[in-house]
């Protein structure tokens, strides 16, 4: 069942979303050869505290921790450990958020020092993706358009599309219908509404689309052992149209990075 939200709603979880983009923010000037997952996980957990929210993920399922943290071969749902992170390491950081009853959730993958060039064009496309089926976000279109210009924008880069693992609705609960691939066909799938807030998320390998899990029985990790790229963006539809809840600025603050990508899809200013 598709729970449509009020606009007083889309603004209590633009406020649960926010709060995960200023972790994601703060994070971004940690992340560096040397530091552990567990060491972030750690950080990000008192610093959505501080923000008078409850970490999204930790609980959540009998997940252990605050993020989900994946690097290089690693897709999603990676769980913090000891292990320094390395120059030329990638690593996908998926954080939620919970506060005022409703959820936020979106991840972005960082680059941990000088990193080769393939696997930065991984992460730009991925990056670019994200926002090709945000366009498709949009009262009367449906599910299959949005995964259907994801498919085709980073199909035509020869990576492979996870199949498995897809994004959702978001709301009081963190995974509400509908589901929302990165893969599909045009004019196929549930319609979309006004009011609808789902998380659209592709997670793209640079080989296969194909997976594995470890033992653990969380880390999902590509089948060839190339890496993976995620990145994940909170969005409803107002006025017919596709509204951003969260925002990547507070990491591009942190990094010194010049961007207008979320612009065409912000009806309300953001004020940083």
């Amino acid at each position: 069942m598709i729970h449509i939200k009020t606009r007083d709603e889309i603004e209590l979880m633009r406020e649960s979303a926010l709060i995960v983009s200023k972790t994601l923010g703060m994070l971004a000037s940690e992340i560096k050869p040397g530091i552990t997952t567990l060491h972030l996980d750690k950080l990000a957990e008192t610093f959505i505290r501080d923000h008078g929210a409850l970490p999204g993920f930790l609980g959540l399922y009998n997940f252990p921790n605050t993020l989900c943290m994946s690097p290089n071969a690693q897709i999603v749902h990676g769980i913090p450990n000891n292990t320094p992170l390395k120059d030329g390491d990638i690593i996908s950081v998926d954080c939620g958020s919970l506060k005022n009853g409703f959820y936020g959730d979106h991840a972005y993958t960082f680059e941990v020092g000088e990193v080769d060039e393939a696997t930065k064009k991984l992460l730009r496309i991925t990056r670019e993706s994200v926002y090709v089926g945000i366009k498709e976000f949009r009262a009367g279109n449906r599910v299959g358009d949005v995964g259907y210009a994801i498919q085709q924008f980073t199909e035509k880069e020869g990576y492979g599309v996870v199949r498995e693992l897809v994004g959702h609705g978001l709301g009081r609960v963190m995974h509400e219908d509908p589901e929302m691939p990165n893969y599909g066909s045009r004019g196929k799938g549930k319609q979309f509404k006004e009011g609808m807030v789902v998380a659209i998320e592709p997670m793209i390998n640079m080989g296969t689309h194909r997976i594995k899990q470890l033992r653990d029985g969380w880390t999902i990790l590509t089948a060839d052992g190339k890496p993976s790229a995620h990145f994940e963006h909170d969005v409803a539809i107002v006025n017919g149209k596709p509204e951003l809840l969260s925002t990547f600025e507070y990491i591009y603050q942190a990094l010194g990075i010049d961007s207008d990508e979320e612009k065409p899809f912000r009806q309300i200013p953001l004020v940083l």
